[in-house]
């Protein structure tokens, strides 16, 4: 069973449902900096897949590693798994701004790539690995787990494709995480090491919104990141929320932030709300609040019915076997490149449009300032001016300009803030 109330470590078990036959896709994994390598390799192993070997350079993450996969080769190097002809692919779980290294280094050694999210934390990562992937004709393919690795979210998708609710015209996601810091590892508290909230946990909303509503694009219509209650962590955001427009006039929200409680049965309460023309659709994907029967809950009303149905074990997740069979056949039924990489640009623009150049980046930059300032920092944030973004023809500047101006008054020039 998996552990609930880790969501570093979070790695669900599914029904094998093998689509090969052993030895016929061969994987090893490497860059254990991460738990969801756990979950990455048991869906492959569940559709088939084999594990060759696994390479860390932390010894005691690779023997945890094998005692989850026994039998597993322990490598002596990175170089002995991307020299290995056998291994067609591999996973792995690094630090989020190393993952698009590792997979250049992979996609060079003639082997798919199949990384956990975030995928890459800038655009010039972005730019790098669609280069690669051009050249090399390999995948680059991304562990969005909220959605793969969910039977809720998986029975969603085939809701909305046999048209249940009609069009999907809105998404909105909750991603509450607990924060559990003393567990996380020192990269996890380091911005430009985890890339931010937005880049981060909030790659699995954008990722979310683009696939049920059939979406190619969108944009960023705005953004804010703050840190509310982590002070000791200056560079943690604890909060995030951004609002997306899609190229098909579906609209998003979604709200990601480190405040589940200790109290909650779950590691997360990830929620998500669709909204279609003819019905909506509500998951409850880690627990019911108030209930002990586990997660997996879809809620669905349309022109016919109202239903509830609880679908854990029942639908399983079929993007492991569905990956394999890319592998092999140079198909693109479990994810296209196209979606995988766009998932991964729209978290980064709505961080860095999130994050502006200067000072005053957070709502914590605003609560020290008016606590400074004499108000005590006990009420509430002004707006968050500095950490928001809007795109042009979509919003009044002229409103922001103005209360920009205010408070460059307030702070004087030349004010260093502290870093939110």
């Amino acid at each position: 069973m998996a552990n609930m109330a880790d969501g570093m470590n979070y790695a669900p078990k599914g029904k094998p449902a093998p689509v090969v036959k052993p030895g016929e896709f061969v994987f090893s994994a490497a860059a254990l900096d991460h738990g969801h390598i756990m979950g990455m390799c048991r869906g492959l192993i569940d559709a088939g897949g084999t594990l060759k070997s696994v390479y860390d350079p932390d010894p005691k993450k690779v023997a945890d590693f094998i005692r989850q996969f026994p039998g597993t080769i322990a490598a002596k190097s990175e170089g002995e798994l991307l020299s290995d002809k056998d291994v067609m692919l591999i996973a792995g779980a690094a630090v989020p701004s190393e993952r698009c290294a590792l997979g250049l280094r992979v996609m060079d050694a003639g082997k798919d790539y199949f990384t956990d999210k975030t995928p890459l934390i800038s655009l010039e990562q972005l730019d790098a690995a669609k280069t690669k992937t051009r050249a090399t004709n390999k995948k680059y393919m991304v562990y969005y787990s909220e959605r793969l690795h969910s039977e809720a979210g998986v029975y969603a998708g085939d809701l909305i494709a046999d048209g249940a609710i009609g069009r999907v015209v809105q998404v909105i996601g909750t991603g509450p995480h607990r924060l559990s810091a003393a567990s996380r590892p020192d990269w996890f508290f380091i911005k430009e090491k985890y890339g931010g909230i937005l880049c981060d946990i909030g790659s699995h909303q954008v990722e979310q919104f683009l696939f049920y509503t059939g979406a190619k694009d969108a944009v960023v219509t705005k953004s804010q990141v703050a840190n509310y209650n982590n002070p000791q962590y200056p560079e943690l955001e604890d909060f995030g929320d951004a609002m997306l427009l899609a190229d098909n006039g579906a609209t998003n929200y979604f709200r990601v932030d480190w405040f589940n409680p200790d109290g909650f049965q779950a590691w997360g309460d990830g929620r998500t709300f669709i909204l279609g023309t003819q019905g909506f659709i509500e998951l409850r994907k880690y627990a019911n609040i108030g209930f002990s029967d586990g997660g997996d809950h879809v809620f669905m009303a349309n022109g016919e019915r109202e239903m509830h149905l609880q679908v854990s074990g029942k639908v399983g997740y079929p993007f492991f076997g569905e990956l394999i069979l890319d592998c092999l056949n140079r198909t693109e039924k479990a994810m296209t490149q196209e979606h995988a990489f766009k998932a991964a640009e729209l978290c980064v623009r709505a961080q860095m449009q999130a994050d502006p150049p200067g000072p005053g980046r957070g709502f914590g930059f605003w609560f020290g300032v008016f606590g400074e300032r004499g108000g005590g920092g006990t009420g509430p944030p002004p707006p968050p001016i500095c950490s928001s973004s809007f795109r042009e023809g979509q919003t009044s500047f002229m409103t922001i300009s103005i209360s920009a101006a205010f408070f460059s008054l307030i702070i004087g020039p030349g004010r260093s803030p502290a870093a939110s």
